[in-house]
């Protein structure tokens, strides 16, 4: 009879981390009742206590059978399927926990089962700085618990499939950290600073109690606030190369000198806290007009003369740069006739200055090149600048920004993600010694949808800043969380500069291999558990978490999850269909906004069940009491 509950069996053979156990005769697979709490037995990803007289080493399950047997002397491994391997992870010593090991088990010493009071000493319960983020897979009862200090100075990344979770998992946790976890993480953690990086626009609902949501097309209705994004923040290259695409060298750098003008004049007039006309440079953050550049790069491009001497101008209508009007000349002359071509000044640029123009009038570019308040005039003078801007990010009360990108045409996100982040890097860098830098308030970058702009094959601002940020961000109260569904694409420096794993289901091999080869923790055994987790369920393993777990993630409530879930296909199709517009559709199109809405009544009364869907899928609007539902 076996008069210890918890014991596992015996350990058969050590191999650096990786220990044989002999599983006991008295030991059946199944449910062990302990106290009053339920186990699994020898499950993968389950753990295991090796005592050691005065301190006790900890082990995950990795492998569970036959092909856990030791080899023999002879070579064959032995026949019996009722062995385990176990990967050292940590140790107690006295009351405190701490990973790696000071020393190895020995053949015959005794393996149990932990219990929940086990990990109650390991996580350490009382400690303000962990958030629970689930219950352990193998026993719901155990709370599973990260530390935040890790998780944000370390990096993390959240990798998993489509429809594994991903977004419900970040949603969850970041409702977490802003509301301080559970009940026993009291007093919580009011001054949290959290930017999210929303590519799909998941997040405003399933935040919104705790969020700022900044958005190119806003729903004021639901205290969004628009999003701009000063186009004299960015690399002027990178803009350049955006607004008029292909220059040479001399060309790009005649237009920077001709920037650098543009705003020494412009601090020169109005002075700036900080800026220094003699140690300016073009990529200083300062404001300057797009329109005056764009103006007075097209007139050498295109004057005339009317003397050879090339003093008196062929000048019909004057140009402006306001409305991006050109100036109108008479056409040159054949041969030794005038008007004469212009030869001062002249790039050979106008076919990149339509473009520039072109982009300029783009209506869907207006968050970027006509960026509200933050627009300069044409003397390179604003109404807001740079503090303004990163009060409106960071300053706010509530502890999430979340910058929704969802408006944002595809050919400059991967530019203007590097750009924003460029904008939180440097402030929070240079302003590290005051109270609102990284040091006094660190701040947690979250990237949605990373492989679309961190690839290994990306060649821009984006996958830069988000390599300095995991190189240098620690020190200067900067983390990162790299969310993706394809691991194998993201850049390799980014991902092994994640100290914490939380991977969900991922079924692509590669992708498994990818984080496998990234994990801080030797544990094959549970990778390959991957392909088969539930929804929700994850891996978590790293510096945040005391031991590697599996772990199901705490559900938030139906209104606090983003818009990501699946159609509820068949209930849809098997119903009657609901009224529908599809001048609605072409006008959301026409908009690029899903939320736009137009004035129309619906007069036939629908089910309540369909009014409920339709208002949570319209963003909560209220139904109008009679059950006629106005789209407003």
């Amino acid at each position: 009879m076996n008069i210890k509950p918890t014991l596992l069996g015996h350990v058969g053979a050590v191999t650096g981390a990786a220990i044989s156990v002999r599983l006991s005769p008295n030991v059946a697979s199944g449910i062990a009742i302990i106290g009053g709490k339920s186990y699994r037995i020898g499950q993968v990803g389950s753990f295991v206590r090796i005592p050691q007289g005065y301190h006790d080493l900890y082990g995950i399950v990795a492998e569970v059978g036959a092909n856990a047997a030791p080899a023999t002397p002879q070579g064959q491994p032995e026949v019996s399927d009722r062995w385990m391997t176990i990967q050292l992870v940590g140790e107690i010593v006295g009351t405190s926990f701490e990973r790696g090991i000071s020393q190895y088990p020995n053949v015959r010493d005794e393996v149990h089962l932990v219990t929940e009071e086990d990990l109650a000493v390991i996580y350490g319960t009382q400690d303000g700085g962990q958030v629970l983020i689930g219950r352990l897979a193998s026993a719901e009862g155990i709370p599973v618990r990260i530390d935040l200090d890790k998780l944000v100075t370390r990096h993390s990344a959240v990798l998993g499939s489509t429809g594994a979770g991903k977004s419900t998992t970040v949603s969850s946790l970041l409702r977490s950290i802003a509301l301080g976890g559970d009940a026993e993480a009291a007093p919580g953690f009011p001054s949290a600073r959290i930017l999210l990086l929303d590519i799909h626009g998941e997040y405003g609902r399933a935040l919104e109690s705790v969020s700022t949501v900044f958005r190119i097309n806003p729903n004021a209705g639901a205290g969004e606030l628009p999003l701009h994004i000063p186009f004299w923040a960015l690399d002027p290259t990178e803009l350049l190369a955006f607004l008029m695409g292909k220059l040479d060298d001399k060309q790009i750098t005649q237009i920077l000198d001709r920037i650098m003008d543009y705003k020494v004049k412009a601090v020169s007039a109005q002075p700036a806290p900080g800026l220094d006309v003699n140690s300016m440079t073009a990529d200083s953050p300062s404001p300057y007009s797009l329109k005056k550049l764009w103006s007075d790069l097209l007139d050498p491009e295109v004057r005339t003369w009317l003397d050879q001497q090339r003093t008196q101008p062929a000048l019909d209508e004057d140009g402006d740069p306001q409305t991006l009007k050109a100036p109108k000349y008479r056409p040159h002359g054949a041969g030794a006739a005038a008007p004469f071509i212009n030869q001062i000044g002249v790039l050979g640029i106008r076919r990149q200055l339509d473009q520039m123009r072109s982009r300029l009038l783009d209506r869907q570019y207006d968050f970027l090149l006509h960026p509200g308040d933050w627009e300069p005039d044409l003397d390179s003078q604003s109404l807001k600048g740079l503090p303004e801007l990163l009060e409106a990010w960071l300053g706010h009360s509530k502890p999430i920004t979340i910058l929704d990108l969802s408006g944002i045409p595809s050919p400059v996100v991967a530019r203007l993600i590097g750009a924003i982040l460029k904008i939180i890097y440097e402030g929070l860098f240079w302003g590290r010694d005051k109270s609102e830098g990284g040091i006094a308030r660190p701040l947690l970058v979250v990237m949605e949808e990373a492989h679309r702009y961190l690839s290994k094959d990306a060649d821009g601002p984006a996958r830069e800043m988000v390599q300095r940020i995991v190189k240098e961000g620690r020190k200067f109260g900067i983390g990162a969380m790299v969310v993706s569904q394809r691991p194998s694409e993201v850049d390799d420096t980014i991902l092994s500069q994640c100290g914490t794993f939380v991977a969900l289901r991922l079924s692509n091999s590669a992708d498994r291999t990818k984080v496998q080869a990234s994990l801080p923790d030797n544990l094959a055994g549970v990778i390959d558990s991957l392909p088969v987790l539930r929804v929700g369920e994850a891996v978590i393993t790293g510096e945040a978490a005391r031991l590697p777990i599996r772990c199901r993630i705490t559900l938030p409530r139906e209104e606090h999850r983003p818009n990501s879930e699946d159609p509820a296909v068949a209930k849809r199709w098997m119903g009657a269909r609901l009224p529908e517009d599809y001048g609605r559709l072409a006008a959301s199109w026409r908009a690029q906004s899903p939320i736009w809405t137009t004035l129309r009544v619906i007069r036939t009364k629908l089910p309540q069940q369909e009014i409920e869907a339709m208002e949570r899928e319209m963003g909560k609007r209220p139904a109008n009491p009679s059950g006629m539902i106005s789209f407003e």
